[in-house]
């Protein structure tokens, strides 16, 4: 079976990123749906999400056209909270 679009995304981020940033960031995060122009990944809280979009902005800009997706965004919700809880649109792409 394929991989899905956030693990072939990870498997990017997994050889441009020091192990301990990539296990400390990324390693609880989980593929929640692909619409085609967007990827949307759950993350275990609202810090973890925003220091994704902070500090992580171009290398998932990179793999995301790494793996010919160059147009898709990346979206990351907080599990447990429903997208009306979230601050929709402002901040939460990358």
């Amino acid at each position: 079976m394929d991989a899905n679009a956030w693990q072939q995304i990870l498997t990017e981020l997994r050889a441009a990123l020091a192990a301990e940033d990539f296990r400390r960031w990324f390693g609880a995060t989980a593929y929640a749906s692909d619409s085609g122009d967007q990827i949307t990944v759950w993350v275990p809280t609202e810090s973890v999400r925003r220091h994704i979009l902070a500090e992580y902005h171009r290398e998932l800009r990179r793999a995301v056209s790494a793996i010919d997706r160059p147009d898709t965004h990346v979206r990351f919700v907080v599990a447990g909270f429903g997208e009306d809880d979230e601050d929709d649109d402002e901040g939460d792409r990358a």
